[in-house]
């Protein structure tokens, strides 16, 4: 019963954390312990924290997040808007990294 509810938790954590966000900033900010992520649109500082410590095995020391509105955009003349999208700056404890680049 245990490994079944522990396959859910990480099932869990696998939804608020989506992706890297890999940018030029976001390189820049991995000197100073920082990582972002795209995380889902609903999800809490705590959600965010527990998801990256359950899944990088990292100790977490802040969170900062931030909504991207989408742009509008062209496309043969007719207008449209991307999508919304929240990121999350994500702190780590001194000694700590993540390696974006290999995936989870």
């Amino acid at each position: 019963m245990a490994k079944k509810q522990k396959t859910a938790v990480e099932a869990r954590h696998y939804d608020v954390v989506r992706a890297p966000h890999i940018t030029e900033k976001s390189t820049l900010l991995s000197e100073h312990n920082a990582v972002v992520f795209k995380v889902a649109g609903d999800a809490t500082k705590p959600q965010i924290k527990a998801a990256v410590e359950a899944l990088f095995d990292v100790k977490v020391t802040g969170v900062n997040t931030l909504v991207q509105k989408g742009k509008t955009k062209k496309w043969k003349g007719r207008d449209y808007t991307r999508i919304d999208m929240k990121k999350a700056i994500v702190t780590l404890a001194e000694g700590q990294s993540i390696d974006v680049t290999t995936g989870i």
